[in-house]
């Protein structure tokens, strides 16, 4: 991998993406700015023309939207299952919670590329978590409630949903892993046993020393995730006051007795000392933690395969951890 000043250079495809684009001065939006500019970006990224960056679903899975009837809201998800005649169509199929990165802009279908793969692949059902995004009056905590929220709803009507409780993962990537990660500790706290956790470039830690690690430096602008967008997270995540365990796992209490993890770190991402940390403290704390570390990829590179080759090896290693994890 080459390097410029010490730096490692992200893949050409990412490189002539950033070089075309324009990054927004996301520190002088309004609020209804930041929501008109995340409804563009996701539209964007559920179009056909994006697939050609986000990937093509698995021809051996199929995807619907469907709606969850939540405590005082309803929420929708993006379910992936096994086509017909895999031999997963099946009652009592795997279940693996997904939740996607963003923050205050991101959406469930631009994970279609991984979620239908592991689906077919496993086979399992996903279940991909639309939730509410962060903004002036949306805390981030509303996506920590709703990707338990989810998780437990669909437990505990496991029959209704075709999957069998007893083989659950939850699966994340960037905020969506700091959800998934902080639904892990309440899953040990409620007796919800799973079996894995998956954590894909994960932002575990929002706090303001989450920008003391030398990774956010070295890589503060990097095309895909800037320091900049960090700081309007946090921003945001945030607000003087807040405790800062309900947003950041790496602050938690406890991180004994969970599930088994795979935390997932591209090397030219602002966050990757964050994944690095996190699984020093899950491995402290007796919690088996794999990492794995993929030099030359950036920040969302899984949800980016069409120009990050990095994202095919990282797909087949969580396929692989997910199977044997919950096999039988």
């Amino acid at each position: 991998m080459s390097e410029v000043n010490g730096t490692e250079r992200p893949p050409l495809g990412i490189r002539l993406l950033h070089a075309l684009g324009k990054e927004p001065d996301l520190s002088a939006m309004t609020a209804e700015d930041l929501v008109a500019f995340r409804d563009a970006v996701n539209r964007k990224r559920a179009s056909r023309l994006a697939r050609l960056i986000t990937g093509f679903p698995d021809r051996g899975a199929t995807i619907q939207w469907r709606e969850v009837a939540l405590p005082g809201r309803g929420l929708r998800v993006r379910v992936h299952r096994p086509s017909p005649g895999l031999g997963g169509e099946g009652a009592g199929l795997p279940l693996v919670l997904h939740v996607h990165g963003g923050g205050f802009v991101g959406t469930a279908v631009q994970s279609d590329w991984v979620n239908s793969r592991l689906a077919a692949r496993l086979p399992a059902v996903v279940v991909s978590v639309e939730h509410r995004l962060l903004d002036p009056e949306t805390p981030l905590s509303a996506a920590v409630d709703d990707g338990w929220d989810v998780l437990r709803h669909v437990v505990r009507h496991a029959e209704q949903w075709g999957v069998d409780p007893a083989r659950t993962a939850v699966f994340g990537e960037s905020t969506g892993s700091m959800v998934t990660a902080l639904a892990a500790i309440r899953a040990r706290e409620a007796g919800l046993h799973l079996k894995a956790q998956v954590l894909v470039n994960p932002a575990v830690d929002l706090t303001s020393a989450g920008f003391d690690h030398a990774s956010m430096s070295r890589y503060a602008d990097s095309p895909t995730l800037t320091m900049t967008q960090m700081r309007l997270l946090q921003r945001l995540a945030v607000p003087p006051g807040t405790d800062p365990r309900t947003v950041s796992p790496l602050y938690a209490d406890d991180l004994s007795g969970l599930a088994p993890a795979l935390v997932v770190v591209p090397t030219v991402d602002p966050l990757a000392d964050h994944g690095r940390c996190y699984a020093e403290r899950l491995r402290a704390a007796g919690t088996p933690a794999r990492l794995t570390e993929y030099p030359g990829a950036t920040h969302a590179f899984l949800s980016m395969p069409g120009v990050v080759p990095q994202a095919k090896a990282a797909r087949a290693e969580i396929v692989e951890f997910l199977r044997g994890a919950l096999a039988g």
